[in-house]
């Protein structure tokens, strides 16, 4: 016999799998053809969309774990294709953003937390147990390797990567390699950018731009300075520009000596 927890009131689309001693509380709305396996606990607030895939042991839409939480209505919003593997918790959000969001075509591995009202942008990548503090924001394709933590209110651009076991205590801008402890800029993600469609030109003008913010020695006032006036206009100019004037928390640093000649094999997932 199959044990499932429904409420009357949730919202759940057509053809959707819900596996055994699944609990679905009341203000919940599934999409179609998702697929949730068995012992899955889904709460108030959960937005799941479409074709997605949630496995045995995810907690999703949990209240934040946050003391300045007041009992606000507040949600957990899944985008479409999005894979969550085995016990993986994503808490809902608080009145600081209302909720807290997984984009489209992100993979989410077994044991990663997401704290309330991080945002993840589409087609990311977070390998196991990447634990999220509250208010981090990522960039669409980026990739945490595994047992990376982010400090509260970081900031990760999109299509960086990651190293495992990262301490992401600083802002890290879109396009980048970064590894070592403290974390450091060890390169731009080339080969991610290439997968995606980059030309030869784009990625050797964002290296231009990240050898002046990260190699010849400039403050950081001066260097994004450089970046606005001697570079041609570019979307990937004004993405990078854009992102280091939002930095809050700083951003991480330029390569170590010793971490000059970060191999691929530190990127590995």
């Amino acid at each position: 016999m199959k044990f499932v927890d429904i409420h009357p009131d949730a919202k759940i689309g057509n053809n959707v799998t819900i596996g055994s001693f699944t609990s679905i509380a009341q203000d919940v709305e599934i999409g179609d053809n998702t697929w949730i396996g068995p012992n899955v606990t889904i709460m108030d607030g959960a937005r799941i969309g479409k074709n997605c895939r949630i496995f045995p042991g995810a907690v999703i839409s949990a209240i934040p774990q946050d003391l300045k939480f007041e009992g606000e209505k507040t949600f957990a919003e899944i985008g479409d294709n999005t894979t969550i593997r085995e016990c993986v918790t994503i808490n809902r959000g608080t009145k600081d953003r209302w909720k807290t969001s997984v984009g489209n075509n992100c993979l989410i591995m077994a044991y990663v937390h997401v704290a309330h009202d991080c945002v993840i942008g589409n087609n990311c990548i977070l390998v196991n147990s990447v634990q999220l503090a509250g208010h981090v924001e990522i960039g669409e394709f980026a990739i945490l390797g595994g047992l990376s933590a982010a400090h509260q209110f970081t900031k990760i651009g999109a299509h960086a990567m990651i190293s495992g076991g990262s301490l992401i205590r600083k802002d890290v801008p879109p396009f980048v390699k970064a590894a070592h402890n403290p974390i450091a800029y060890v390169g731009v993600n080339n080969l991610g950018l290439r997968r995606r469609g980059f030309t030869g030109t784009q990625i050797a003008n964002i290296q231009e731009i990240y050898r002046v913010l990260f190699l010849k020695g400039y403050n950081f006032t001066n260097a994004v300075e450089l970046i606005t006036n001697d570079f041609e206009a570019s979307p990937e100019k004004e993405i990078i520009i854009d992102f280091l004037k939002i930095a809050k928390r700083g951003v991480i640093k330029g390569i170590h000596k010793k971490g000059a000649n970060a191999t691929e094999e530190e990127f590995s997932l």
